[in-house]
């Protein structure tokens, strides 16, 4: 249910800027910004907190125009130029056969 799963990261979000204030003004603007663009389910610190990265759930027809659309929104909103990774989900852990 990739749109709860969304919904669940921004207020995780809301949790760690809010209850724990362990975000800060750059992460908070890359999430805001990626809530903003069509085909983000959500978007969410991650790591240890304080600044550093972020992950968003895009849907995979979206990822251009996401990447496009942050990194412009983001360098206006901070003069910072972000660094944005892809990645596809994998098919998880499982039993190694040798």
């Amino acid at each position: 249910d990739l749109a709860l799963c969304g919904r669940l990261m921004a207020e995780s979000h809301v949790s760690m800027r809010d209850d724990f204030e362990i975000s800060c003004r750059e992460v908070d603007a890359m999430v805001d910004i990626a809530a903003q663009v069509p085909g983000v389910f959500g978007a969410r610190m991650t790591g240890g907190g304080f600044g550093g990265c972020t992950i968003s759930l895009v849907e995979a027809g979206a990822v251009a125009g996401f990447k496009d659309r942050v990194a412009k929104s983001y360098r206006e909103a901070t003069a910072l130029d972000p660094v944005i990774f892809t990645c596809s989900p994998g098919a998880g852990v499982g039993p190694v056969v040798q």
